[in-house]
């Protein structure tokens, strides 16, 4: 009989979830981390440049032409996960600084103790609500951050006070001249939580563009929505060539696009905010 590999598990201590680190079914060497049975990131240690998950490809995408070829950047990740894009940017981009925030500090620690990462990189962990710390950090990193990543879960949901203007506006004072902020949405069908987002981000924001796959952005599907913001006006010069790339099928918007995605819908604040919707594997499999 073949010899049996036990899956890593854990019980966080802040939500009492399981989270737990199973091989990749399908591609050899890589790992999920998922909690409460929910798939919250992919990573293969020994290859970090593979992105799998088709948000995070997006994501890197935009990290990929935010600057030249192999320029060193300093981003910021909001929402740890099994660290998939620092370890992304610290491979890609040697010389790059990362700071990642997260709230589940033993989450962190698990998924450090069974997949490592390089200890040369710089990467720096920190722990806490991601409102509070990025109000906290240091003032060397103000107007400093090339890349902003928000990928925000507290067991199932985001919680409200991390989806606001307010919280949007907490981020302009880090951001260096043509700095990009994505964002990871989960939503449902016809996209109401997506859209109380996007009107968020243009309450603070210059540019505010919206990827993902077609199905999903067209309000046919669950799934997940890239939500794309920088300070200045105007189409990104990077932002048709991100688009090409895919992953396919993809819809974009833009411009009028985006006026009409978000008609109607308030955008969220710390007086009236709507409640995300809550993740689950079943959500995640809707059709």
């Amino acid at each position: 009989m073949g010899r049996q590999h036990t899956v890593p598990t854990i019980t966080l201590s802040r939500s009492g979830l399981q989270a737990a680190l199973t091989p990749d079914r399908f591609i050899r060497g890589g790992f999920v981390l998922t909690v409460d049975d929910v798939p919250q990131s992919q990573v293969t240690p020994e290859r970090p440049e593979a992105l799998v998950f088709e948000y995070i490809q997006r994501i890197g995408t935009i990290i990929d032409l935010v600057r030249p070829h192999g320029e060193a950047i300093t981003s910021l990740h909001l929402g740890a996960g099994a660290l998939t894009l620092p370890r992304y940017i610290s491979h890609t981009r040697p010389g790059s600084r990362s700071q990642v925030v997260d709230w589940e500090e033993d989450l962190v620690e698990f998924v450090r103790e069974h997949l490592p990462w390089n200890p040369s990189w710089s990467i720096r962990v920190r722990y806490g609500d991601a409102r509070e710390v990025i109000t906290g950090l240091p003032r060397g990193l103000h107007g400093a951050l090339d890349v902003v990543v928000v990928d925000l879960f507290s067991g199932n949901q985001t919680p409200a006070h991390l989806t606001t203007v307010e919280f949007f506006s907490l981020l302009l004072p880090l951001l260096a001249p043509h700095a990009v902020v994505t964002l990871n949405v989960v939503d449902a069908r016809g996209g109401r939580f997506a859209r109380a987002e996007a009107a968020a981000l243009r309450e603070v924001f210059g540019f505010v563009g919206i990827l993902g796959e077609s199905g999903v952005v067209k309000g046919r599907r669950t799934g997940n929505y890239v939500l794309v913001a920088t300070k200045e006006q105007g189409l990104p010069a990077w932002w048709d060539e991100c688009v090409r790339r895919g992953p396919h099928p993809t819809t974009s918007m833009t411009g009028s696009k985006v006026d009409r995605f978000v008609s109607g819908v308030a955008p969220q604040t710390d007086s009236n905010p709507l409640p995300s919707p809550e993740v689950s594997r079943s959500f995640l499999s809707t059709d």
